[in-house]
């Protein structure tokens, strides 16, 4: 098995298995004297839980990868003419396609309710895939889950035009003798005050959907920094791990040069004290 084998393996398991395989791969790989391999397999990152998904769907479905591809192709050709029409209709095969995936990955894994932020972590790794080709190039081996950072959504497009129909207004009619009589004054009055009750309805309303909507944001702000936190302290983490592997590797050559250096110091010794006593011997034999 080649390193890269190894490597592709480690990003199949399961993100609290990763460590201890990577660990293992590292030892077999010095077993058999590939340091190069024990160093490469040993800096490999641990995949966080997106990641993992997404990765394990490029495993375990042989299509996924043929499918996004072919798709990003298309998205490229029609946006490249400026087809509107075609950019629509392969938006709407993009939403249908990533949702699949996302489900089946998910299913793979043997997670049947994810959160919310896993969900739209590998939701927006598959669209950045179909976007970027770096991103699709990388699918089966990502330590982190990727976002595309274009303007807009690749793919999508929103048609525009006009599209108003209504009714000619109707002429008032002239007034006459025969009109119908007005709405009293009491009438007119407590119509009023129901509009100026609604009036401060609505601007209560108005004023609570604005705190509550300032809130949402706030919270939705915090949840964004506290994620990514959490995936810089599982990349450091991931990142210290590999280190103490790669430490590992090269104490270990290190330790094996000690032996030799060791061994050839016992064997100058030893010539050194037979050469000392053969000069002893024959200044004996002199005397």
């Amino acid at each position: 098995m080649t390193a890269d084998d190894e490597i592709g393996r480690l990003y199949g398991v399961d993100p609290a298995d990763f460590t201890a395989l990577r660990s293992e791969l590292v030892a077999a790989a010095k077993e058999r004297g590939d340091a190069e391999a024990a160093k490469r397999i040993a800096g490999a990152r641990r995949p966080t839980t997106a990641a993992w998904v997404v990765n394990v769907l490029m495993r375990s479905d042989g299509t996924a990868r043929t499918r996004l591809t072919d798709l990003a192709e298309r998205l490229r050709a029609a946006h490249a003419s400026m087809d509107g029409g075609r950019i629509r209709e392969l938006s709407a095969v993009q939403r249908r396609l990533v949702h699949e995936l996302t489900r089946t990955g998910f299913a793979a894994v043997g997670l049947a309710q994810p959160s919310a932020a896993l969900r739209d972590d590998v939701v927006g790794t598959l669209q950045a895939a179909i976007a970027a080709p770096d991103v699709l190039a990388r699918l089966g081996s990502l330590a982190k889950a990727e976002r595309w950072s274009g303007f807009g959504e690749f793919g999508e497009a929103t048609p525009r035009g006009p599209a108003i129909t209504g009714k000619a207004k109707a002429k008032p009619s002239d007034a006459g003798a025969n009109s119908a009589p007005g709405p009293a004054e009491d009438e007119v009055a407590a119509a009023k005050e129901r509009v100026t009750v609604a009036l401060s309805d609505v601007e209560t309303a108005e004023r609570e959907h604005a705190a509550a909507a300032a809130e949402l944001s706030e919270r939705t702000a915090g949840l964004a920094t506290a994620r990514r936190r959490y995936e810089k302290l599982l990349e450091e983490l991931s990142t210290a791990e590999g280190d103490v592997d790669t430490a590992e590797v090269e104490r270990g050559d290190a330790g094996h040069r000690a032996d030799a250096a060791s061994d050839r110091l016992d064997e100058a010794r030893s010539a050194l004290a037979q050469a000392r006593s053969q000069l002893g011997a024959m200044t004996d034999r002199r005397s």
